[in-house]
């Protein structure tokens, strides 16, 4: 397997130094959230935290942003017990409304996901005890965990939705991806679960050999391309 080591040091000759690597990191990651901090936030912001991952994908990012203020307000602040019961009759009143976005299958994923919220809340006893209580050793298997049980939260959209709420996790960026196939540990974007896996145990071995978190290293592999 890649060492650490060796995508440390490649990074440092494409940026110039491994001084500048390091700013460039700690520019554009936090430290990903404990388990107490995941814990901590409501599960009304999960919704609408997942919800704005949803919408923002395949569209501009700024101009679902702009929107999300009518979104808090025509959902009540996506309340999940409220969201969870929503009625076909209400989704079909938002999609009348002109300040939402009006995606009818991305509409419908909040009320699949309040519920998907709701159900890890009674479990765990918050959502976001759910978060941070699954291993970062089978980050992929939180991924799929969320597929299956969500909605619209397949592909990329969950890693993502991770990465808002700083739960420590890996994104397959085009720089990630390229740099992964750089290092003949995949030879595409990983889809399936093989792939998933080596790519797991790859990051698993990098995270034991520098302490560093996943974020942190998955930022680096982008950093060893562009």
């Amino acid at each position: 397997m890649t060492s650490f080591k060796s995508i440390l040091a490649d990074a440092a000759t494409q940026k110039g130094s491994l001084a500048a690597v390091e700013r460039m990191l700690d520019a554009r990651l936090l430290d990903p959230a404990t388990t107490d901090e995941l814990a901590a936030v409501p599960d009304d912001r999960y919704l609408s935290l997942m919800s704005l991952r949803i919408f923002r994908a395949g569209l501009k990012h700024s101009l679902v942003d702009a929107k999300w203020p009518a979104f808090e307000k025509a959902f009540h602040n996506f309340n999940i017990l409220g969201n969870a019961h929503l009625s076909d009759d209400a989704i079909a009143e938002h999609m009348t409304n002109t300040d939402l976005i009006r995606h009818l299958g991305k509409m419908k994923s909040i009320r699949h996901n309040a519920g998907f919220v709701l159900r890890m809340s009674e479990e765990h006893g918050s959502f976001g005890q759910y978060l941070g209580q699954w291993p970062t050793s089978d980050i992929i298997g939180l991924w799929d965990d969320m597929k299956k049980q969500g909605s619209q939260l397949g592909g990329m959209s969950g890693a993502y939705f991770l990465r808002m709420v700083n739960k420590d996790t890996f994104v397959f960026t085009n720089d990630v991806v390229t740099a992964l196939k750089a290092r003949n540990i995949v030879d595409k974007k990983p889809t399936a679960k093989r792939d998933l896996n080596v790519v797991q145990e790859q990051f698993n071995q990098w995270q034991q050999e520098s302490g560093w978190p996943l974020s942190r290293i998955s930022l680096l592999l982008a950093l060893t391309v562009g």
